[in-house]
């Protein structure tokens, strides 16, 4: 017997957002984000950051003076653009993320991932397209659009809320910046685990304190990690490529 086709419920439908966030954040997403450090290494190498205690500081700085006033209030921006289809927006706010890269690797990593998640959204055939606001318009991506543009992108696709979107992004940040110190520092994965859980009411407060930011407040606040990027582009020996 074959059982009626039915829409899902709204308890299913959450699932599946939450779901396609796991997919978006997982480490296993094959687009590449572990290749780069986004200046850790070369705070290694500068003695910046040597133990599980300085490592905590800095992650602390750079997700306070960082993604708090950065990626994080831009995402609300930018999903809010991707719900209303508004390309224009979208584009804004890719520039305005672009112009606050202030090293060429950076810069570099933020158009490499970005391209490298539009390749797979457009493999799952989960690139914009196919829907519109209420306006009749289809929302486009802009030129070369960076990491930020497209991850919103795709939650909104999933149906990820804002919220969760944000937190997401932030774990998933967390997450490759201790891969990168188990890599790159003796830090072992124990060790990973408690700068975890110091550092998980830090990612909730940065969300909250992200939501609140009017435009004329963002914008980023990190002359060391900008120096320590710069100063990794001349690294004799790296194992990252920023």
């Amino acid at each position: 017997m074959t059982l009626p086709t039915e829409e899902p419920t709204t308890a299913g439908r959450d699932d599946l957002a939450l779901l396609g966030l796991l997919q978006l954040v997982s480490p296993a997403l094959p687009i590449g984000a572990f290749a780069f450090s986004q200046g850790l290494e070369s705070a290694f190498e500068l003695g910046w950051v040597t133990d599980e205690a300085s490592l905590g500081d800095w992650l602390e700085g750079v997700l306070e003076d960082g993604l708090t006033r950065c990626e994080l209030p831009a995402l609300v921006r930018l999903a809010r653009a991707w719900q209303a289809a508004d390309s224009e927006a979208v584009a804004e706010w890719d520039a305005w993320l672009a112009a606050t890269r202030e090293t060429a690797e950076l810069a570099a990593e933020d158009r490499r991932l970005g391209a490298a998640l539009v390749r797979l959204l457009g493999s799952l055939a989960l690139l914009p397209g196919g829907a519109t606001s209420t306006t009749g318009e289809a929302p486009a991506l802009p030129g070369e659009p960076g990491y930020v543009t497209v991850f919103a992108w795709a939650a909104h696709v999933r149906g990820v809320p804002v919220r969760q979107a944000m937190l997401g992004f932030a774990w998933a940040w967390l997450e490759n910046q201790l891969a990168v110190a188990c890599k790159a520092l003796p830090l072992g994965h124990t060790a990973a685990q408690r700068l975890v859980e110091r550092l998980r009411p830090a990612l909730v407060a940065a969300v909250d304190e992200a939501l609140t930011l009017e435009d004329d407040a963002l914008g980023p606040v990190l002359p060391g990690l900008a120096l320590a990027s710069a100063l990794h582009e001349t690294q004799y020996s790296r194992l990252f490529r920023s």
